[in-house]
């Protein structure tokens, strides 16, 4: 078995790489802090102390990064990938970021003999532990059907969305179009509540409707019990590059453009503790001057 390189050991990449392991792979991970591989490391993964380490130390590297900037660091930065003089150069980045930053690392690395490959993944921290990720990747075709096994590893399905770049489009229309869908479900809710028309009743018509879906289904089972879990939800980073690339592509988007207000009213009243689903409840609640 390979030995993998994980950069990112996060709620996400902890879950991804602990799956790695689970598979057989060897793993060298690392992170800006270490106590977030302890995990990991108990499993059998080694730490090393920078992305040049990692890569110097597998056969191909892997990551999953919470920004933009960590990503240019970890490509570009002081011991970055492009200072690793042996060991991997294939990189396949997971991390919720935008088209334009993977492009440019990847343009920067492959002065330096590095081939990215851009990917995505669609799902929360359980989905990652679980190995049920929905995972999109462009870029090399060659390379994508070189490594499904370790794809499979992490995701239940598994997409190629083509050129490089493009994973991180599917990534950011996603969070588009799942915004839209929790703001204006629970509008309706909202709206029909004030009418005398509780949730749960809106959710069996829901399920019993040509609107049924899974996601409807999560998102009604977490109005109806409003068991809204603490944690930070990047659903509004993800929406917010979506809509800067529209705006350079001269690309009108309306509702997502609104989605992202209600978002940015749940933090300005601090309500964006929680993931999305909560963020959508409790921000329709200020709005409709609901005591919780």
């Amino acid at each position: 078995m390979k030995t993998l390189g994980f950069i990112g050991t996060g709620g996400m990449g902890s879950g991804m790489a602990a799956n790695l392991i689970k598979a057989g792979y060897s793993l060298v991970v690392t992170d800006l802090r270490r106590e977030q591989a302890k995990g990991l490391e108990s499993q059998g993964a080694k730490f090393a102390d920078s992305p040049k380490a990692v890569a110097e130390s597998s056969e191909l590297v892997l990551s999953m990064l919470p920004t933009n900037g960590a990503v240019k660091a970890v490509a570009l930065g002081k011991g970055g990938l492009a200072e690793a003089t042996t060991g991997a150069k294939v990189w396949i980045d997971f991390s919720s970021i935008d088209k334009e930053t993977i492009v440019g690392a990847s343009d920067e690395l492959g002065k330096k003999g590095w081939t990215v490959v851009d990917a995505s993944a669609g799902g929360v921290e359980e989905v990652a532990a679980a190995g049920q990720l929905a995972l999109w990747l462009s870029g090399s075709k060659t390379l994508f059907d070189e490594h499904q096994p370790i794809f499979k590893a992490m995701g239940k399905s598994i997409l190629h969305v083509g050129e490089l770049g493009n994973a991180k489009l599917v990534k950011n229309a996603m969070a588009m179009l799942a915004a839209v869908q929790h703001m204006s479900l629970v509008e309706v809710c909202s709206w029909l509540k004030k009418g005398g028309l509780d949730e749960a009743t809106f959710q069996t018509v829901i399920k019993n409707s040509q609107q049924d879906s899974v996601a409807t289904r999560r998102i009604m089972e977490i109005v109806v019990s409003r068991n809204f879990k603490p944690r930070k939800s990047w659903m509004p980073k993800d929406v917010g590059f979506g809509l800067d690339m529209a705006r350079e592509m001269e690309v009108p988007m309306p509702f997502v453009g609104l989605a992202q207000q209600m978002f940015a009213i749940a933090q300005a009243t601090g309500q964006d503790g929680y993931e999305a689903t909560g963020i959508a409840c409790n921000v329709y609640d200020v709005i409709n001057g609901v005591k919780n």
